[in-house]
């Protein structure tokens, strides 16, 4: 089940019948509150928020939907009238895996849910990485620094798995595009240095595992 925020009315009929008519089982939500009832009666597949909302706005929802041990790893698209790239950005930074500028075409929106569902799936071999500080399984979805427990977006978690799974090869950002996203990309390598920021960030000293090649894109190195 996808739940829609979003509280114009023809925006939320549009898109609820379309991801319904596409297979895609959706319930729209007008308000917050509501919203976070229904959350509360059976948590979704996957979460599309409207930014500009009363009651609170859609990042606020999503911090505190990342906050939360039961939906921190939920797949979450935004849905923005604006397109500038700072509010591309404070999205992403924020935890959000996509985002969609209004307006929007039918095809665009199913496929781009679509595509954030499929990487939704268990990631990994049952193989486990044990680098410098830095801990990774990713059958059991673990991540650890120095023993200690680490909370990543889905994204942050599909991109660390990717680089371990290539370890000592550098990936491209267009790489890690198509592996990690899986279409093009509007904003495209923005998207990713926002990524590999957060995960650096939230890696603390293991962060600096991650090695940054000038002019081509990443690479997990370490011992």
């Amino acid at each position: 089940m996808i739940y829609l925020l979003e509280d114009d009315t023809n925006i939320r009929n549009f898109v609820v019948y379309a991801l319904n008519n596409s297979g895609l089982e959706t319930e729209g939500f007008e308000l917050p509150s509501l919203f976070w009832a229904a959350v509360e009666r059976k948590k979704p597949s996957m979460a599309i928020l409207d930014i500009m909302l009363p009651e609170e706005d859609g990042l606020s929802v999503l911090k505190k939907l990342r906050a939360n041990n039961e939906t921190r790893d939920l797949p979450i698209i935004m849905l923005t009238a604006k397109s500038t790239e700072y509010d591309k950005v404070v999205g992403l930074d924020g935890g959000a895996d996509d985002y969609v500028t209004k307006p929007f075409g039918t095809m665009e929106l199913v496929a781009r849910v679509k595509a954030l569902l499929r990487r939704t799936e268990p990631v990994g071999d049952g193989r486990e990485y044990s680098i410098g500080p830095l801990f990774l399984s990713p059958s059991r979805h673990i991540i650890q620094v120095d023993g200690c427990d680490v909370v990543l977006t889905l994204k942050e978690f599909q991109l660390l798995c990717y680089l371990a799974k290539h370890r000592g090869n550098v990936m491209t950002r267009d790489q890690i595009l198509q592996e990690i996203w899986g279409y093009e990309f509007d904003g495209e390598n923005r998207t990713v240095d926002v990524h590999i920021r957060t995960l650096r960030s939230k890696l603390g000293k293991a962060g600096d595992l991650i090695e940054t090649v000038r002019g081509i894109g990443y690479r997990l190195g370490g011992k």
